[in-house]
Parts: structure tokens; C-alpha cells; sequence
């Protein structure tokens, strides 16, 4: 074995280090659903925030999903911050005008800002005691609102967000890269608190609500983590179910996986100094995240440059085999040809989105504001 070899051995070895403790832990404590003390008769006032840009094609689909949620729609109010050049708003204003029930606020901007500072005057505008936060191209659970306000119940829980239990559009690399998410994310709350909160549904008690900052491109992570770092829980309960759009094509993927890359490593290196405080959270959770999200991605880059280099030091032309078959596994995972193999094509692909992610931002991209892909509309609709 050449020396190049050897190197690109070491490199994955250290790689998948904190991947081994962590099957180990999750092993140890095989930890299942919310760790919350669940009161199911809870029934607290509800503020469902939601977002719009342009979403005159869809919003109908969404307002009637909205308005299936069992759940007493008199304690429901919804906050509309919408920043459309289109329709949405007259539709919006159409649909509830000769309902009572829920509550509707529109907040019309003057102009776009970006989703951060919508979402901050909608935060603002919301008067009820558990607020939600939804996206326009997501469906939720009728059942979702009674479950999150069951984990908020407990007066140790702020925050608590939830799966897609169903990829809309049949993305098979999504639906494997869910399901480990979803193992690492209970794995985190049972420990103490999980880090990323999903768009599609996340629920917050009112008053643990503080403002984001008007540049984040990761509003609902950002806002769990604070809450988290004023003293609070903040947890994944899988029997919050939500369905959301997403691609398997590879480079179709990059334009909805890498942004989000973008705003999680941005938000972890503003955050650091959470590291090491927060309980098991600064020093199991961040940390791991840290290594997921910052350092694992440029080790998988290192390696495959160095096994590449060895294999072409090693045979010469005939090396070309790691990169074509690399390429390969690229080209069948993004078609969800490769079976059972598929969640370890998910979290490669997802590799690939922090390592470009972190690319851009050292190349100073990344703003607030967030562009339609009209395929996963169309997927929604």
C-alpha cells in the first residue's frame, strides 16, 4: 500500500470515528419517539405563521390543509407575512372572507427583505400562546397541532419540530438521508436537545420567542437554538409528521440542499461559543453536529482526493476506475437504483452539500432570501 493509500485510510478512519460513538450510544440507549412528559389534553391558543412569496398556485392547497387540522379552529389564528409581486395576497384575502374562524393577520411588505426579518414582524403580529411555523409547499398531519402542543406541555419544552413522513415527488435519497436524521435528531433529544428544526412544521411556546437575525438563511434551527441557549428544551417528536418536495437528481439537489448547508454552518460558527455550555447539549450535540456539518465534509473530500491519487499512482490510467466508479455510485443513487445502499448515498450527497456549502460562504455568498423551484411546486400541487 503506497503512502497516498495509507493517508486516505487514516483520513476515513478519523472520519467515521464519531459516526461509530454515536451507533454505539444510540445502541446503549435505543431511544424511541419524544422524550417530552406528554399531556395529550392539552389545547392551548394556536398562531400558525406562514410565509409567502409568489405562492398564487398553491396557497389554496395549503390554506384548506390548514384548515383539516383537528384542532378547535376558534383558539387558531394565522399570520400570513407575504412579500408576493403575484396574486397571493387578494387570494388569501378571498378565501377568508366569509370565515370566521381562524384569525386572519396579513402582513403585506412593501418590499422583499428575506424570510428573517418576515418572519420576526409575523412573530411579532402573533398573539396566541404555541406558535407554529409552516411553509406554503409542505402538507401537515391533521393531528400535528394537538402532538406539539402535547411536548410543549411540559413546562421543560419550548420548542419541538417533526419528520417527513412522506417525500413528496418520491425522492428516495431524501426519504434515506430523513431517516437517519431522524435517528440522530431523537438520539440528540433524549440526551437533551436536538439542533435542527424543519420549515414545514416547527411549534414554539410565545414566550420563549426572540428575535432572529435579519440575515439567517436557518430562521427555525436559529430560533430553537437560542431558545435552547435561554435555558429550555428543544425536541424532534417523529409523531409530528408533515410532507415536503424534494429531488434525488444530483444536481438538481445542490440548488434546495446546498442553501440550507449554507445557513446550518453559518448558524454553528455564530453560535460556537454555545460549544461546551447548555448542558449535554454544548458537549455532545453541537459538537457533533460541528463534525457533521464542518469538519466531515472536507475529510470525505481529502479522502477521495487521496485514494484517487493512490490508485492512479498505483495502476496509472487504469486508476481512473475510483473516480469513474465514484461517479457511478453518483449517478445510480441520484436515479434510488441503489437499493439498499441508498441512506449511505444520502448522507454522501449530503457531505456534498456542506462541502460546497462551506466553499460559498468562504467566498462570502449567502443571503436571507429564498427562491421558488418551481419542479417541487409542482410536486406539491
Amino acid at each position: 500500500m503506497n503512502r497516498l493509500a495509507k493517508a486516505a485510510a487514516v483520513v476515513f478512519a478519523v472520519a467515521a470515528l464519531p459516526y461509530l460513538a454515536f451507533l454505539a450510544l444510540y445502541g446503549l440507549l435505543r431511544p424511541a419517539g419524544s422524550p417530552a412528559r406528554k399531556d395529550e389534553g392539552a389545547e392551548p391558543t394556536v398562531s400558525i405563521v406562514l410565509p409567502t412569496y409568489n405562492e398564487g398556485d398553491i396557497v389554496e392547497k395549503k390554506l384548506d390543509d390548514l384548515l383539516a387540522l383537528d384542532y378547535p379552529m376558534a383558539k387558531v389564528e394565522l399570520v400570513v407575512v407575504d412579500s408576493s409581486d403575484d396574486e397571493t395576497p387578494e387570494i388569501i384575502r378571498e378565501y377568508f372572507a366569509d370565515r370566521e374562524h381562524p384569525e386572519l393577520t396579513l402582513i403585506e411588505e412593501d418590499e422583499r427583505r428575506g424570510l428573517a426579518p418576515a418572519l420576526n414582524d409575523a412573530y411579532a403580529a402573533a398573539e396566541n400562546e404555541m406558535i407554529v411555523k409552516t411553509d406554503c409547499d409542505s402538507y401537515v398531519a391533521a393531528d400535528a397541532l394537538r402532538v406539539a402542543a402535547a411536548n410543549l406541555a411540559d413546562p421543560d419544552v419550548a420548542a419541538v419540530s417533526g419528520t417527513n413522513a412522506e417525500v413528496l415527488g418520491g425522492s428516495e435519497v431524501e426519504e434515506g438521508y430523513r431517516d437517519v436524521q431522524g435517528h440522530v435528531q431523537t438520539l440528540e433529544s433524549h440526551l437533551d436537545s436536538t439542533l435542527i428544526f424543519h420549515g414545514p412544521f416547527s411549534a414554539f411556546e410565545n414566550d420563549a420567542i426572540v428575535p432572529i437575525d435579519p440575515d439567517s438563511i436557518a430562521d427555525d434551527t436559529e430560533l430553537a437554538l437560542k431558545i435552547r441557549r435561554n435555558g429550555d428544551r428543544v425536541v424532534f417528536d417523529p409523531a409530528i409528521r408533515y410532507q415536503e418536495a424534494s429531488h434525488s437528481d444530483f444536481r438538481k439537489r445542490r440548488q434546495q440542499k446546498d442553501r440550507r448547508g449554507m445557513g446550518l454552518i453559518r448558524l454553528l460558527y455564530r453560535q460556537r461559543d454555545a460549544l461546551g455550555q447548555h448542558g449535554l447539549y454544548g458537549w455532545l450535540v453541537l459538537p457533533f453536529n460541528w463534525w457533521f456539518m464542518v469538519v466531515s465534509p472536507w475529510l470525505v473530500a481529502l479522502g477521495v482526493g487521496l485514494l484517487t491519487g493512490a490508485a492512479l499512482v498505483a495502476a496509472g490510467p487504469f486508476g481512473l476506475a475510483v473516480p469513474a466508479a465514484l461517479g457511478a455510485f453518483v449517478w445510480l443513487g441520484g436515479r434510488d437504483k441503489l437499493g439498499p445502499l441508498q441512506p449511505f448515498y444520502a448522507v454522501f450527497d449530503t457531505q456534498v452539500s456542506l462541502w460546497r456549502a462551506s466553499v460559498e460562504l468562504l467566498r462570502g455568498e449567502g443571503d436571507g432570501t429564498w427562491e421558488i423551484d418551481e419542479e417541487l411546486r409542482e410536486a406539491f400541487e
